[in-house]
């Protein structure tokens, strides 16, 4: 697996820490590619400039690309960065899963006496 990050100074995590960036992500995967103004139409609390900020940080961050044509920029989720952080959680949540595993072998039914008297320093 290969570093989770863009060129710039954001990782992908980093990016994905913030609820509205997240929605920026979460627009984009639905209408493929849009404008800054068409973002900043669907929120209420933040404008233009706030989105072109937070679009910066997932550009950096190497999650999205940017397309010029003529005065407009029109933003797309690049899929690398999301599979790669898809991945790393992937790894994290098999990785907790074997452990879960293996507590759960290790109380399987007839080792509970053991496992008491291991816990208070008696043997069986």
């Amino acid at each position: 697996m290969g570093q989770i990050s863009g060129s710039g100074e954001a990782s992908a995590f980093d990016a994905l820490a913030d609820d509205t960036r997240r929605t920026v992500l979460s627009l984009l995967s639905e209408h493929g590619e849009l404008t800054v103004s068409d973002l900043a139409s669907r929120f209420d609390h933040i404008g233009r400039t706030a989105v072109s900020m937070q679009l910066r940080v997932l550009r950096d961050a190497g999650m999205v690309q940017e397309r010029r044509a003529g005065k407009y920029r029109f933003y797309s989720l690049r899929v690398e960065p999301m599979n790669e952080v898809l991945s790393f959680l992937s790894t994290l949540y098999g990785a907790s899963l074997d452990a879960l595993a293996a507590v759960a072998e290790r109380r399987a039914p007839g080792t509970e006496d053991q496992l008491e008297g291991q816990r208070w320093g008696t043997s069986s």
